[in-house]
């Protein structure tokens, strides 16, 4: 495919992903034809020019290579770098490279650099209603959440309250279901909950908290010899096929499913006026091929997952479910956190109402579609 097919092609899919503007009143999908920077851009067109090359400074929170998150975002700078035909490259910084992991948001906001890519739960200090965007307990599976993404509203509340930061967040990647975590010792009633310290974030974390356990935050590199030590006594990381490469199972054998991260959204997130600067060429292959890098993560996640899992079985892993009684305390302690956020954060109330919507309409189809069809097979 040679590069004006690719943009004709580009220009037609982005729009029909709906990777809209801000539209608050009624989220509506934009006409692209009456509006082509209706994604957030300013009105007046970039000029392109294919003989000028443009480098984008992009940094992540992953190691470099790391599996699935780390690796799928250079096959994206790869591939950007392909189908402009060498005109748009990104440049790409993993993590304490450039900045600390965690300090990439910020680094994109102040201009430092051009893009980065990430979690938006990391970044609930600054509001929030952020952490709502990567996903919340017993909510959206991976499909659901692009669907209310892309189709419910979802991207135009993320973009209007990221706008207020300097930026513009395009969908990354997601991590699929993940599991509930590792644990020195079985759960066999709430009681066991009580006091125990373990590794989780975002709002998983706030609804554990209310249950009794003790959230801690920890960087990647601790958590094992935290676990190990008994500095805590418990931690939740991804799913088989990151845990694994973790080694979790040899010093904490208990396997939970879960229910706090059903399906994770990652986030690949530019500087406003980085991306304002950009031809609409390159915007639309920029939005072209992050679609195409959040449909392959998820997939990926899974292919992955479903091959570690066997692995584990062999390991002497104990594959569990939480007690009855702990799903229900979870359960009632996720609308006491979503009750007071909402109280304190009009962003997070607005947010979660239209999750909270979407929801019951996605539920109502997928008892008589998949749940159906799952107990079923």
């Amino acid at each position: 495919m040679n590069r004006r097919d690719f943009l004709a092609t580009a220009t037609t899919a982005s729009a029909a992903l709906a990777l809209s503007g801000c539209n608050q009143s009624n989220h509506k999908a934009i006409d692209y034809s009456k509006h082509p920077h209706a994604n957030g851009a300013d009105k007046k067109r970039v000029n392109f020019n294919k003989n000028k090359k443009t480098v984008i400074k992009l940094a992540t929170s992953w190691p470099a290579h790391f599996p699935i998150m780390g690796t799928g975002v250079e096959k994206f700078a790869q591939r950007l770098k392909d189908i402009s035909s060498g005109s748009l490259e990104i440049k790409l910084y993993p993590k304490n490279v450039l900045v600390p992991a965690l300090a990439v948001f910020d680094a994109a906001s102040s201009g430092q650099i051009d893009a980065f890519h990430s979690g938006p739960y990391y970044w609930k200090g600054k509001n929030s209603a952020f952490s709502l965007y990567s996903g919340m307990p017993f909510g959206f599976t991976a499909e659901e959440i692009n669907s209310w993404m892309l189709f419910g509203g979802g991207l135009e509340l993320w973009r209007e309250q990221y706008a207020k930061y300097n930026l513009h967040p395009l969908l990354g990647g997601n991590t699929n279901i993940q599991m509930g975590g590792w644990f020195r010792k079985p759960i066999t009633s709430l009681k066991d909950m009580q006091g125990l310290k373990m590794r989780i974030p975002g709002l998983g974390g706030e609804v554990f908290a209310k249950m009794g356990v003790n959230p801690i935050l920890l960087p990647a590199g601790e958590i094992y010899t935290s676990l190990e030590r008994g500095v805590i006594d418990a931690t939740e990381w991804v799913g088989p096929a990151l845990d694994i490469k973790m080694g979790f199972y040899k010093v904490a054998p208990y396997y939970y499913s879960g229910w706090h991260e059903p399906g994770s959204i990652l986030e690949l997130t530019f500087n406003k006026h980085s991306w304002n600067k950009l031809p609409f060429e390159h915007q639309a292959m920029i939005e072209v091929c992050s679609s195409e890098m959040n449909a392959n993560m998820t997939t990926e996640f899974h292919a992955k997952n479903i091959v570690a899992l066997q692995k584990l079985k062999k390991l002497d892993v104990k594959l569990l479910n939480f007690p009855t009684e702990v799903n229900q305390a979870g359960k009632k302690a996720l609308v006491e956190v979503v009750d007071e956020l909402s109280s304190k954060n009009n962003d997070f109330k607005i947010v979660s109402e239209s999750i909270h919507k979407y929801l019951i309409l996605s539920k109502k189809w997928a008892d008589v579609g998949l749940k159906h069809y799952l107990n079923e097979r």
